[in-house]
Order: C-alpha cells, then sequence, then structure tokens
C-alpha cells in the first residue's frame, strides 16, 4: 500500500508544530532536532495507522510526546531533566493549546471570507510578503494613518467575529 498525498502533505505542514511541541519538552534546540527526526521515522512506521478523517497534528503529537519522554529517560543523567508526570503534563498542555490554536485559525478562516472583498484584499496587501503600511497608503493615494486606521478597524471586526464563532461551536 502507497503513502497517501494527504499524509504526505500533512507531516510536511505539521513540521514547524511539532519542532516547537518538542523544543518545549527538551529544550535544547538541536536535541528537539534529534526528537523530531525519530518522531518523523515512528510517523512513518504508523502511517499505515491514520486516517485521513481526523485532525492530523494531535495524532502525530502523541508520538512525538513518546519520543520526548523517552529522550528525557535517556538523559536523565543530567542534572536538570523533568520527571515523567511534569513532562506529561506540559506536553498535555502544548496539545491543548495547538487545538486550540487550530480552532482559532479555522474561526479566522471562516471570518475572512465574511468580510467584504475590499477589505479582505487590504488585509492580504497587508500581510503578503513586502507588504507595508505605506506602500499600501502610497499605491492608494492615502496617508499611512488612513490606512492603519482601516486595518485596525478590520481587525477589530476579525476578533469580534473569531471570538463570537469560538464561543458558538462551545455552545
Amino acid at each position: 500500500m502507497g503513502v497517501s498525498t494527504e499524509f504526505v502533505t500533512q507531516i510536511t505542514r505539521s513540521q514547524r508544530q511539532l519542532h516547537s511541541f518538542i523544543l518545549s519538552m527538551v529544550w535544547n534546540p538541536a536535541e528537539a532536532d534529534d526528537v523530531l527526526q525519530e518522531t518523523n521515522l515512528v510517523l512513518w512506521e504508523k502511517v499505515s495507522e491514520f486516517d485521513a478523517g481526523r485532525p492530523f497534528l494531535p495524532w502525530a503529537m502523541q508520538f512525538a510526546q513518546f519520543q520526548a519522554l523517552a529522550w528525557l529517560k535517556r538523559r536523565r543523567r543530567q542534572r536538570l531533566v523533568f520527571d515523567d508526570d511534569l513532562a506529561r503534563l506540559l506536553a498535555d498542555d502544548a496539545i491543548q493549546e495547538e487545538l486550540t490554536f487550530e480552532d482559532r485559525r479555522e474561526a479566522l478562516a471562516t471570518c475572512l471570507q465574511k468580510l467584504p472583498a475590499e477589505q479582505r484584499d487590504l488585509i492580504a496587501r497587508r500581510y503578503e510578503p513586502e507588504g507595508s503600511v505605506n506602500a499600501i497608503a502610497t499605491a492608494g493615494g492615502t496617508s499611512p494613518k488612513a490606512v492603519s486606521d482601516r486595518l485596525r478597524r478590520i481587525r477589530h471586526t476579525l476578533l469580534q467575529c473569531i471570538q463570537r464563532t469560538l464561543r458558538e461551536a462551545i455552545a
């Protein structure tokens, strides 16, 4: 059985989050790189267990947690090492934070689609590489303050929409 394109996409897309998660447990960037590689090997070994209908990142983070805990056990000889309970607590918190972050990202995408096209375009121009308030103001023949004011109002609208969307999801 071949590896699905969805699996390849998800594992590739999740590298930064997995690395950050592992780094929160092992506290050493070079060691976090090693643990991430070990995690990737395990994920590839477990590809047959991957269910494309379920969120990838929480599934992958479980394996990252196991690998980080194994790393911590191997490093017990060092002076500053967390005990297993603390490491699991930190890992559980990081997983929950990532799930919350994913919910907020989905709410943002939904709320962006609700904006009028002109406002979506302004936000896109501001956050594209090389995008700046000054460049937008110059291109639009307006002042940077006017552009900043518009962006602030749009961000406020987005924040309210995100909060409302998240509250509705809980209810």
